[in-house]
């Protein structure tokens, strides 16, 4: 198999709800995470982050198109086996019901762009500017986002990213101004992620769980060649659009979607998307063959053409579009060109196990709050 570097996230369900986790809400906010559990709160205050990401500054990121992929041939996969038995966690309102199918793919209001600042770097350089995709995630405290590792942590600086944010839902207007935060902008207040993947730059471990502030709906305002703000506080990210369920040791050969905000080109240059709105793959996952170059040997994938941008999206198992939910079994973590002819065909995720479970978990129990304004 040759290899060569380039990252690329992104995401992409009938699940029986087998030992629903109860451990969801067995442990206080402020307990201490296990161990192999990194987390660290953001350096950037909430306010200067909202506040850096004006209108014009949201045009112009790009997509992590510095991100990982692979060339193999053919996609004979690994020995990706469950760590133990399976476990779920409902989405945000299906906790206790049962909801209706619909016959069109809907869009899920929990997916959006997350935006930041490349540390290290002078955050008014554009070349600075980037984003990746992610989704809500059903929490204790209705304030998890999901994502990959690689569009939180710089494993070259050895340091997380500055001036995270997440719009879920987002979508890019004709001008700068128009409706891109229809749910509002989460910043980002604690970062949670593996520590194989923090120390050992292991791939099979590229996700993270990120908790946010309470949402702001922000009116821009421009003044002479300053953009001016007021913000309105409109509370928890899961109570404004939801959050996915979460599962865990699953077969690796289920049908799921893919939803992001892909930008880049292909290898051979084609850039068939532009990151304005978001897309879906649908397909059935099997393992992927190891990459030694990345530590990456636990990755299930299916076939997509996503390519940059749509890192950290969700592949959510048995989504039904009535309620726009389904169960986060995934994120967009590598793309790959398994035929040789210079064009992503298949995007892949590390396999959730129990070691994805503990980060999920130490981050579902995280409280954080109003947005500082100040």
């Amino acid at each position: 198999m040759i290899s060569r570097a380039r990252r690329i996230a992104i995401p992409l369900a009938g699940l029986v709800a087998i030992g629903m986790a109860t451990g969801l809400m067995s442990t206080s906010a402020t307990a201490q995470a296990p161990k192999d559990v990194v987390t660290k709160n953001a350096t950037t205050p909430a306010a200067q982050a909202v506040q850096f990401w004006t209108p014009d500054r949201i045009r112009l990121a790009t997509d992590m198109s510095d991100s990982l992929d692979i060339s193999s041939k053919g996609v004979k996969g690994g020995t990706q086996t469950p760590d133990g038995p399976p476990g779920s966690v409902p989405p945000v309102g299906e906790e206790k019901t049962k909801t209706s199918k619909s016959k069109h793919v809907n869009l899920p209001n929990t997916v959006g762009r997350v935006f930041f600042t490349l540390p290290g770097a002078n955050p008014y350089d554009p070349k600075s500017w980037r984003f990746c995709s992610a989704s809500s995630v059903q929490s204790k405290y209705r304030n998890l986002v999901a994502t990959s590792a690689h569009c939180v942590y710089d494993t070259k600086k050895d340091v997380f990213y500055d001036n995270w944010v997440f719009i879920p839902s987002y979508w890019d207007g004709n001008n700068a101004w128009e409706g891109k935060a229809p749910y509002g902008i989460y910043a980002a207040k604690t970062f949670n992620a593996h520590d194989d993947f923090v120390v050992k730059e292991d791939y099979d471990f590229d996700y993270a769980f990120v908790n946010v502030y309470n949402g702001i709906k922000v009116k821009w305002e421009k003044v002479g060649n300053k953009w001016e703000w007021t913000v309105k506080n409109v509370g928890r990210l899961g109570d404004n659009v939801g959050g996915q369920g979460f599962t865990w040791n699953r077969s690796t050969k289920v049908n799921v979607f893919s939803f992001g905000y892909p930008a880049g080109e292909h290898p051979d240059g084609d850039k068939p998307f532009t990151g304005r709105t978001m897309k879906w793959c649908y397909g059935k996952t099997k393992p992927m063959p190891e990459a030694p170059k990345y530590n990456l040997q636990e990755h299930v994938g299916f076939k997509c053409s996503f390519t940059a941008g749509a890192s950290g999206g969700p592949f959510i198992y048995n989504y039904k579009s009535a309620s726009r939910t389904g169960y986060l079994v995934g994120v967009n973590s590598v793309a790959w060109d398994t035929d040789g002819n210079d064009r992503y065909d298949h995007i892949s995720s590390p396999y959730f196990n129990t070691d994805t479970y503990k980060v999920y978990k130490a981050a579902a129990n995280r409280w954080t709050g109003n947005f500082p304004v100040k």
